[in-house]
């Protein structure tokens, strides 16, 4: 069995804190914002959109892949 790590396709309004308040609830909001900056690098570590552009201040677009767990093992 092929396992797969928890992701969701954000909303054009998502952010880090939206995200983990919505999805990692359980887990104090600031925790939850670094493990999802962490496990997401791919959109973390994007370049910053132009001062002024409607994605101005959040790297996360709606057609991201962002992981909700940190990377399995190698089995």
């Amino acid at each position: 069995m092929i396992k797969v790590r928890k992701s969701i396709h954000p909303s054009a309004a998502d952010t880090w804190e939206s995200i983990a308040a919505r999805e990692l609830a359980a887990t104090p909001l600031d925790e939850g914002v670094a493990s999802l900056q962490s496990w997401n690098l791919h959109v973390f570590s994007r370049a910053p959109a132009a001062a002024g552009s409607p994605r101005a201040g959040n790297p996360i677009l709606p057609s991201d892949l962002v992981f909700l767990e940190p990377p399995l093992s190698a089995q």
